[in-house]
């Protein structure tokens, strides 16, 4: 099969397109300040794969964990953080196990 000068060039614009569009989206990762006794933001919405960083800003000691039992950062004192990756799709809510009363939220889209 002989290839023409056209479909040639067709074939060497097409290939860099399908090279840059073909790479796998980098992981990211997001943070939630813990504050004045609430988790900011309250809802985020991150892509499966991404980490949370949960920073707590406050003077009291807060957690973050998950009502599912999948994630829990432990007991964070002022100025401390943990990481957590998510990877199931949905959404995940986690409360703050020394103050109940402290909600939010993680949606994990695609």
């Amino acid at each position: 099969m002989t290839i023409s000068r056209r479909h040639f060039a067709l074939l060497g614009l097409g290939l860099p397109f399908v090279a840059l569009t073909a790479r796998p989206a980098l992981a990211a990762t997001h943070q939630v300040s813990i504050k004045s006794m609430k988790f900011n933001p309250k809802t985020i919405t991150i892509a499966a794969g991404d980490t949370v960083v949960f920073l707590n800003e406050d003077n009291a000691p807060h957690t973050a964990t998950a009502k599912d039992g999948s994630f829990d950062t432990g007991r964070l004192g002022q100025g401390q953080k943990a990481s957590v990756k998510l990877d199931t799709k949905g959404e995940h809510a986690f409360f703050c196990a020394v103050h109940p009363m402290m909600k939010g939220k993680i949606i994990v889209g695609s």
